[in-house]
């Protein structure tokens, strides 16, 4: 088995504590959590992974549709990376709530498989991310690995902030995601298609967070990203004490419950029903922050693995298999689940004030009031008691 990256320097926490620009990560606020992240504590510690992002925010003022303002992206994942974006992987599917899309899952839960990018953008740009994701295959990435290509395309809604019924995403749009893919750390918040989203009545999107797991058979990364846009303030849970109880209540809350879209990838050999089991453990990960997945949520999880390239090889008639025994998973499910945690919280701290349509304010959740919340909360717990 090729290892996964080393873990990151405990003398340089730089990528672990802070995004590329500058800003603050859950850890940089004191949060702990268990699991070992790898070197950038994002799904591109999966090797060969890359990730790029649109971000389209421009205009004020009051709704005009077509016009804006306009508060929105799109998010480009490519497994395997540009050079090897023909090549399938593994994948496995579940749907907590399906109040959501996500194109191509329809053929994962047939075969257990997907090839080229996935996107996640708003809901009404769905399609248009998926139409372009075929096109670039055509004119960037070499072609179609077959005539037809059934690519992963996601959504979460963001219309209190964004003019979503002005489609403002176009083909250019997803293309310059695409193209601007890459390994290496990467941007949390309200960028890509994350930016318009709003988590726990405070302003989300995009999050990131990886984890090492030394096996019997190796040391394999899990990498997860979440597109961050549900749940009510009131319930919001971090490192086990219930914030959100404490912290001042939503002036506006949501009349709906928004939506998750998570994507987990990994080097480890799982095979498809594996990689469906590890999915099912990002939901037990949102239900940790405080999340129930309520009627009009729209959560959907993803997940795929890097490994075996050679078995999707038109060339074999009988192509090898390797794979992770079925009674080795439980490591896996811990750190799916650790990592789907940390990354929406990293969404919420990484994050910024935003004043979208109509003038309707977000908030960045409250750093200061949260680590005095957690400062309080440990100060009552008998020695030796973790909240989580």
């Amino acid at each position: 088995m090729t290892p996964s990256a080393a873990a990151p320097d405990p003398s340089d926490n730089e990528t672990t504590n802070r995004t590329p620009s500058g800003s603050p990560r859950a850890r940089a606020l004191g949060i702990a959590f268990d699991g070992t992240p790898a070197r950038f504590n994002a799904i591109t510690d999966v090797p060969g992974l890359e990730i790029g992002y649109c971000t389209l925010i421009r205009g004020d003022g009051p709704l005009v549709v077509g016009r804006g303002p306009v508060r929105t992206g799109v998010t480009a994942i490519l497994p395997r990376g540009r050079e090897d974006a023909r090549v399938a992987v593994h994948a496995g599917v579940h749907v907590l709530n399906g109040n959501g899309e996500m194109t191509g899952s329809i053929l994962i839960e047939e075969c257990g498989h997907f090839d080229g990018p996935i996107t996640i953008t708003n809901t009404h740009s769905c399609g248009t991310a998926r139409d372009a994701s075929i096109r670039w295959m055509l004119e960037r990435a070499g072609g179609l690995p077959d005539c037809f290509i059934l690519p992963v395309a996601a959504e979460t809604c963001d219309c209190r902030l964004n003019d979503m019924n002005g489609f403002h995403v176009r083909e250019e749009h997803v293309f310059q995601a695409l193209d601007s893919a890459a390994p290496g750390p990467i941007e949390e918040g309200s960028v890509g298609g994350g930016t318009g989203m709003i988590c726990y009545g405070y302003k989300g999107g995009s999050g990131t967070s990886s984890r090492l797991v030394e096996m019997n058979a190796g040391t394999f990364t899990i990498g997860v990203f979440v597109q961050a846009n549900f749940g009510r303030r009131e319930r919001l849970v971090i490192s086990g004490v219930p914030v959100g109880r404490h912290l001042p209540a939503d002036p506006n809350p949501l009349s709906g419950d928004g939506s998750i879209i998570g994507i987990l990838a990994t080097d480890a050999p799982l095979l498809p029903h594996q990689l469906k089991r590890l999915a099912r453990r990002m939901a037990l990960g949102m239900s940790r922050s405080g999340s129930i997945g309520r009627h009009s949520s729209g959560d959907i999880f993803l997940a795929f693995s890097t490994a075996n390239p050679g078995s999707f090889s038109e060339a074999e008639s009988l192509p090898e298999l390797r794979h992770i025994r079925d009674t080795d998973l439980n490591p896996l499910f811990a750190s799916a689940l650790q990592a789907t945690d940390e990354a929406i919280l990293n969404s919420l701290v990484a994050n910024q004030r935003m004043v979208g349509i109509n003038g309707y304010t977000v908030e960045a959740l409250p750093h200061q009031e949260v680590v005095e919340l957690l400062a309080r909360y440990r100060t009552q717990q008998p020695a030796g008691k973790r909240s989580s």
